[in-house]
């Protein structure tokens, strides 16, 4: 038997090593979604709590806090 041969015996005739690869890959991409997903869903807690403090500082008549650095004034003459 050459090479070619013992691989080709070895191997499932369902193409076995090739699903387990594939669905090793589909378990890392799945995984990989719902790490983004988590993400994504963090970020938008975080958005909708600063939203809303905006909110009540605005209601109580408070400035808003920022982040950051403040904008740049449009007119340097003043």
């Amino acid at each position: 038997m050459s090479n070619d041969e013992k691989q080709h015996d070895t191997e499932a005739p369902d193409g076995g090593v090739n699903e387990a690869r594939g669905a090793r890959a589909r378990k890392a991409a799945e995984a990989r979604e719902a790490e983004r997903k988590a993400r994504a869903a963090a970020k938008l807690r975080e958005n909708l709590l600063r939203r809303k403090t905006q909110a009540r500082a605005r209601r109580a008549g408070e400035a808003d806090s920022t982040e950051g650095l403040p904008a740049a004034k449009t007119d340097e003459s003043s």
